[in-house]
């Protein structure tokens, strides 16, 4: 996909939390995959839906990572927010569909599925590489496909 397309809102959030946000992300993921504790991705779908929602400010990953952008004097980095809130929608579709194959005892798909999240979250974290991006261009395409 060599021309992405991003949604667009024109409102500016912190690169920077965004990518503090994933990296928290990533650490509760790795703490499901240890522990097979359900209330971890519950969690964390709670916060995704947060995120997502108009409800953003009250996110408990949102004030940690303000806390260690505060601690560690994290520069203010703007980008547009729709690309980030995008992802955390898929992401919050992610662990909704992670709590239900472990409602349905299909703990290996539920595995799986957290792995992806993981490598996502870590692409974000560590790269500033937005999957979101990708995905919501795969499915313009699809759309375009599908109403030929």
């Amino acid at each position: 996909m060599s021309n992405l397309q991003c949604p667009v809102d024109f409102v500016t959030i912190n690169e920077n939390k965004a990518r503090v946000n994933a990296f928290f992300v990533l650490a509760l993921g790795v703490t499901f995959l240890l522990t097979n504790a359900w209330v971890i991705i519950a969690i964390l779908a709670v916060d995704f839906l947060l995120r997502a929602t108009s409800w953003g400010n009250y996110s408990p990953i949102g004030f940690l990572s303000d806390a260690v952008i505060k601690q560690l004097k994290i520069k203010h980095k703007p980008v547009d927010r729709a690309p980030k809130r995008f992802a955390v929608g898929v992401g919050f579709v992610f662990t909704a569909g992670i709590l239900i194959l472990l409602a349905s005892q299909q703990n290996f798909a539920a595995q799986i599925l957290t792995v992806v999240l993981i490598v996502f979250a870590c692409l974000e974290a560590f790269g500033g590489l937005c999957v979101g991006c990708y995905v919501y261009t795969l499915g313009l395409l699809l759309i375009k496909k599908t109403s030929k």
